[in-house]
């Protein structure tokens, strides 16, 4: 299995093997079976599991991702009012100025304590404020773009496909409302 890879469903590093979350743990356990007993016993639990015999990676992990705890002194106060005006046009300009610095120090501070850059955090979150619009079951493409300051329903198409690997409406029908 490749490393590092963020869709693969478990990890055989030979002493040490590791899945990916509870289902991959299914997954890592037929593959020990079909490693040490060969494939037709591990089908044969995989039947009687009425689990796949074997799946492929292919499927980015969704798991929250809170932020660290950081104290005021840090970026902490300007990112928790930019989440708060995510559907306003925000700039490095005006986060700076939010946070009192110039826009070549909100960089450096940015990619000091958040390792990325002022926009890709921006879009990030503004993804990560979609991703939660689709979940709770917003059915209108435009309400969801315009919520999330992501202004179309393309550059939201884009930017969802590009952050989770899905499309609006594969990731409603995969973590949206029943």
């Amino acid at each position: 299995m490749p490393q590092g890879s963020p869709d693969v469903l478990f990890v055989d590093d030979g002493d040490v093997l590791t899945a990916a979350g509870s289902a991959a743990a299914l997954d890592l356990g037929l593959h020990l079976i079909r490693r040490d007993r060969g494939a037709e016993i591990a089908t044969a639990v995989s039947r009687r599991l009425v689990f796949a015999a074997h799946r492929d990676g292919g499927q980015r992990q969704f798991v929250d991702r809170p932020l660290p705890v950081v104290p005021d002194t840090s970026l902490a106060p300007v990112l928790a009012w930019a989440q708060q005006h995510l559907d306003e046009p925000l700039t490095v300009a005006r986060l700076a100025a939010r946070a009192a610095v110039s826009p070549a120090t909100l960089h450096r501070r940015f990619r000091a304590e958040r390792g990325t850059t002022p926009l890709a955090w921006l879009a990030a979150e503004r993804v990560a404020l979609a991703c939660r619009l689709l979940e709770r079951g917003e059915q209108r493409l435009e309400r969801v773009a315009r919520a999330a300051g992501l202004g179309t329903t393309a550059n939201l198409r884009v930017q969802l496909r590009r952050q989770t690997g899905l499309s609006p409406s594969a990731y409603r029908a995969r973590f949206g409302p029943g």
